[in-house]
């Protein structure tokens, strides 16, 4: 597991806008924050160091956020901050711009100029979810003043690299239990890959990107595609060549350099016997014929399946479902037993 987890349930009702407060204080510059639900706050927040980049996806009732010339002076850590809201609505001032933000909405701010997140007057005890990310400047490749023109924009998170981004902030969260801490730092650069690439599509500046942010930021989509794709039994290292517009031999390239000694076909393959043996250890699909479950992660046919599945597992796949059925009722017994 990464990240620690804050639940305002936790501590007593009377510090839990308090104590929220201070947490949040150490995830973005200061500010100072209000909320008409402070007698009686909720909130559930986890916070996700990766490197020098962190990441705080949250649930809160409303709450408004000011910073201050004052502050900025007292406090500047000199870094950019992505809000990504995933319900719930509010709207942003910063750098002279205004702007009501919803679902899927991205924002960009920097610690160094004021801003104020407010909500409406009439704001109903409703819970507002997004993903926070605050990071420094200098890992930026890409001019300050061309960052500058992103601040204060309603930017959406729907399509190309912007869903990319909304994705992988998404699935962070998700897979935060089974994540370990070694994992962070590569997550954190991949992070920043995504954000480089997403300000230089916004900004039409792909070119002043360096060629190593661009093939990783590429590497991530193609992964991406990938996943997304695992149900299509045409999907091969051609068809994903030519749905980014790349050559075959230059895929082969930057998967060798993400990851050294792992193929594309061979990511394919595991991806999809991994599932595949997801899908045969759950009790709810238990009546459900191997090959339907094997066509499903785009294993159409069966002999390759079970081949394939053997050498990864060592049984056949009707033997693995048999084995994970007998210990769930082994263990089901023995808990009726108790």
């Amino acid at each position: 597991m990464i990240g620690t987890v804050f639940r305002s349930d936790d501590v007593p009702k009377e510090h839990r806008f308090e104590y929220w407060c201070e947490l949040m204080h150490r995830a973005i510059a200061p500010s100072h924050m209000s909320s008409q639900f402070a007698d009686d706050f909720w909130a559930e927040q986890r916070l996700l160091e990766l490197g020098p980049v962190l990441v705080w996806p949250t649930a809160h009732l409303p709450t408004g956020f000011r910073r201050t010339e004052k502050l900025v002076r007292q406090s500047d850590p000199e870094m950019y901050h992505l809000s990504l809201v995933l319900g719930g609505g509010l709207g942003f001032e910063h750098v002279g711009r205004a702007e009501a933000y919803g679902p899927s909405d991205l924002w960009v701010s920097d610690t160094s100029r004021p801003y104020e997140v407010h909500l409406p007057a009439d704001a109903v005890r409703q819970v507002n979810r997004g993903v926070g990310v605050d990071f420094p400047k200098a890992l930026v490749p890409l001019p300050s003043a061309r960052i500058q023109q992103l601040l204060g924009r309603r930017l959406p998170g729907r399509e190309g690299v912007g869903a990319l981004l909304t994705g992988f902030l998404t699935g962070l969260e998700q897979q935060a239990d089974v994540l370990k801490p070694s994992d962070a730092p590569r997550l954190g650069t991949v992070l920043i890959d995504l954000l480089s690439a997403w300000f230089a599509q916004v900004l039409e500046a792909e070119d002043a990107l360096p060629p190593e942010t661009r093939q990783r930021a590429l590497a991530t989509r193609v992964r991406t595609f990938i996943r997304q794709n695992l149900h299509d039994p045409e999907l091969s290292p051609p068809v994903i060549a030519t749905a980014h517009h790349i050559s075959l031999s230059y895929l082969h390239q930057i998967f060798k350099e993400d990851t050294p000694g792992e193929t594309v076909a061979g990511w394919i393959r595991d991806l999809r016997l991994e599932g595949a043996r997801r899908d045969l250890a759950d009790p709810n699909l238990g009546s459900t014929p191997v090959h339907t479950i094997a066509t499903r992660w785009g294993m159409v046919r069966a002999s390759d399946f079970g081949r394939a599945f053997r050498r990864a597992y060592g049984v056949s796949p009707m033997e693995y479902r048999a084995r994970v059925q007998a210990r769930a009722a082994r263990d089901w017994w023995g808990s009726a037993d108790a």
